[in-house]
């Protein structure tokens, strides 16, 4: 397809692209990644172009990759710690002589460069669910440049992208693939949605058989999970949600153990901000988790995913994240060619 309707635009969830879209931004990370492995540098595609990148959280796979990309493809990232500068804050929040308005961040920034990252979730705002999402989309309505959402408390649509890649590269394509995005066992229950929603969105986008295993408290969007199927009837393939951890897993293809919040994490009226309720939940499920056993009962062919950090002897053992079904560290190698396709699309 034609890209020049990409140039210009945020990439804030995959729910704002369609499929072909998303299968042009596969195709050019393929492209990038094939050409970089042979030793053909591409570095004249952002020359001189600037990336500034706001971390409210930390990260070491989002950073690096997004640093590295830039790099690679000719430009500069410019990394902004919001403690260290006036930190942008939205209307009613602000701090005298420590914030700054949103607005005016954005504005200012998009005189001086060409595209702005955000990665912000669970304590800069409060835990108030949807809450960065509108940071991020405020960010976006003032700016005139790109904004790209580095990981918020609904979406994290680079992770997916990277998720999406990995099983094109393991598996050939998406039909007939079952997609298993589960729920682990983590004694922190500081864990957004963003990952597993994002995941679900991008699985049933390319037509894999989607399944979401999860206790029903740690139930996701329900506007996730309508996409979710709507996707699934236009694919002609399946989706299903389920709380039986092992019968999820049999006959899988991916299997995606991964840990996120409950429900009472939030503050109201998604939740009931009670950090205690969300650890006696979490502490009854303490058999979800990724074993050897648990992956037999995967197709013969079945890869383990986990967007990363792993919290390691809680949502997985040694054996299966160090193991020869592990696709782990490819998955994390792919957040780089995914935002280098992006960026190129949409910086140019």
């Amino acid at each position: 397809m034609k890209t020049d309707s990409f140039r210009g635009r945020d990439f804030i969830t995959l729910l704002d692209w369609t499929k072909e879209e998303v299968e042009t931004i596969l195709d050019v990370a393929l492209d990038l990644k094939r050409r970089y492995a042979m030793g053909e540098y591409h570095d004249h595609l952002l020359r001189a172009k600037t990336l500034f990148m706001i971390f409210y959280n930390q990260s070491l796979r989002t950073r690096n990759s997004f640093e590295a990309g830039m790099t690679q493809m000719g430009g500069h990232a410019h990394f902004l710690d919001p403690g260290k500068i006036y930190t942008p804050a939205m209307p009613g929040k602000e701090v005298a002589y420590s914030t700054e308005r949103v607005s005016d961040v954005a504005r200012v920034l998009a005189r001086m460069g060409d595209a702005i990252s955000i990665r912000c979730y669970g304590d800069p705002v409060d835990w108030t669910y949807g809450g960065a999402n509108d940071i991020i989309r405020n960010f976006a309505y003032w700016a005139d440049i790109p904004v790209l959402n580095m990981e918020c408390d609904k979406y994290h649509p680079f992770q997916a992208l990277a998720d999406v890649l990995t099983v094109k590269e393991k598996f050939g394509g998406f039909k007939g693939v079952k997609f298993v995005m589960s729920w682990a066992y983590s004694p922190s229950v500081h864990k957004p949605r963003a990952v597993p929603q994002s995941a679900i969105i991008a699985a049933s986008m390319m037509g894999c058989d989607t399944v979401l295993a999860c206790p029903p408290e740690m139930a996701l969007d329900p506007e996730v999970i309508t996409a979710c199927e709507k996707y699934a009837q236009m694919n002609g393939s399946s989706f299903q949600v389920t709380d039986d951890f092992m019968g999820a897993a049999e006959g899988a293809h991916v299997l995606y153990p991964k840990a996120w919040a409950a429900t009472p994490i939030f503050q109201p009226p998604v939740g009931e901000n009670n950090p205690q309720k969300t650890q006696e939940i979490f502490d009854s499920y303490k058999n979800w988790k990724a074993t050897p056993e648990y992956m037999a009962q995967g197709d013969p062919n079945a890869i383990y995913m986990h967007c990363l950090p792993a919290d390691r002897s809680w949502e997985v053992e040694d054996a299966v994240i160090d193991g020869p079904q592990s696709a782990a560290y490819d998955e994390a190698e792919n957040r780089l060619h995914v935002q280098k396709a992006v960026m190129s699309l949409v910086m140019r």
